[in-house]
């Protein structure tokens, strides 16, 4: 048997056939065969470079609520301390010793020890030289008075001493030939009944003498009564007032009708000349307030005044407080999406996959036009 290949490189342009000796007849076209599996796809190729950020700013988006802080961990326990490294080998030589450091303060005085056994008594040394006398010391603080003593028995009784009274020094005055009482030339007198009067008298050669009547001397009228020493000029005389005295006495010289006056006698003194006035006494308290008096009936309205000018503007006041805050307004619209940024360059295209395995080849078909075929005729 002689088998013949024949094969068809292309029907167009031009066709090559090798013919055996025998062509036999053209078979029918057989039934196309199934498609074959497609490829296993090629690996992906790497990532092309990022494109150029936008230069607009796309809009923000809302803040996202802030999450609840997480709780403290609790601290770790401290690790234990790492060994001790190995002391360096030794440095140089020991430097020379520093200054003494200034002398740090003093400790505490220790506690007191006990007290040792009291030794024995030594003998009596010599007596010593007295030493001088020291000077005196100052004299201490008075001691606090002592208690009264009882009360010792009463003395006694002194004698009598001398009567006392009002007291008059009577002098002579040559010019103008006068008595002059207590400095007071003739001055009228006013004696008080039951009162004593003494009358120290220094006027040499003018007897005084007391009597019922005016002018000069009167032997006849001389008052006595409660009167002893009268007609003395160098002396005392002593005038105890009867209560039943005259009102009206007077004094005279026995020898010159010029000397003497009158003397008034009361049963009170006379007034004596006002005093000072004392110093105002302090205010009493505020009586009670008396009932109100009725009102009284209501007058005329007077005329209207003249208007006065008006008066200058008082400070401003005080800035009152800060109301409360208002409700918050309602969200503006959202504003309008910013234009998308420029599309960045694409990146370089990845490598090209391996190619899949190729399927089997399907029988020919029955219109090889235009496609490459290999036939396989065989004879007998």
């Amino acid at each position: 048997m002689t088998e013949t290949i024949i094969v068809v490189e292309s029907i167009t342009p031009q066709v090559g056939v090798t013919f055996s000796n025998d062509q036999g007849p053209q078979g029918t076209a057989g039934v196309t065969g199934p498609t074959g599996p497609t490829g296993s796809t090629g690996a992906t190729g790497p990532t092309g470079p990022t494109g150029a950020a936008s230069t607009v700013a796309g809009p923000t988006g809302p803040t996202g609520p802030t999450g609840s802080t997480g709780a403290t961990g609790n601290t770790g326990a401290t690790g234990p301390t790492g060994p001790t490294g190995a002391t360096g080998p030794g440095g140089g030589d020991t430097g020379p010793t520093g200054p003494t450091g200034p002398t740090g303060p003093t400790g505490p005085t220790g506690a007191t020890g006990d007290t040792g056994p009291t030794g024995p008594t030594g003998p009596t040394g010599p007596t010593g030289a007295t030493g001088a006398t020291g000077s005196t010391g100052n004299t201490g603080p008075t001691g606090a008075t002592g208690n009264t003593g009882a009360t010792g028995p009463t003395g006694a009784t002194g004698a009598t001493g001398p009567a006392g009274g009002v007291t008059f020094t009577v002098t002579y005055n040559s010019s103008p030939s006068v008595f002059a009482i207590d400095g007071v030339n003739n001055p009228v007198l006013n004696l008080i009944r039951g009162n004593r009067y003494i009358f120290n008298i220094s006027a040499s050669g003018h007897p005084w003498f007391f009597q019922t009547s005016s002018g000069a001397f009167n032997a006849g009228n001389v008052y006595s009564t409660g009167v002893t020493g009268n007609g003395t000029s160098v002396g005392t005389i002593i005038f105890e007032v009867p209560m039943n005295a005259p009102s009206t006495l007077y004094y005279v010289c026995s020898h010159h009708s010029g000397m003497g006056n009158s003397i008034n006698i009361s049963d009170l003194g006379p007034t004596g000349p006002t005093g000072d006035t004392g110093p105002t006494g302090p205010t009493g308290p505020t009586g009670p307030t008396g009932p109100t008096g009725p009102t009284g009936p209501t007058g005329a309205t007077g005329g209207t005044g003249d208007t006065g000018s008006t008066g200058p503007t008082g400070a401003t006041g005080s800035t009152g407080a800060t109301g409360a805050t208002g409700s918050t307004g309602a969200t503006g619209a959202t504003g309008l999406t910013g234009a998308t940024g420029a599309t960045g360059p694409t990146g370089p295209t990845g490598a090209t996959g391996d190619t899949g395995s190729t399927g089997p080849t399907g029988p020919t078909g029955a219109d090889a036009t235009g496609l490459p075929v290999i036939l396989m005729l065989g004879g007998m």
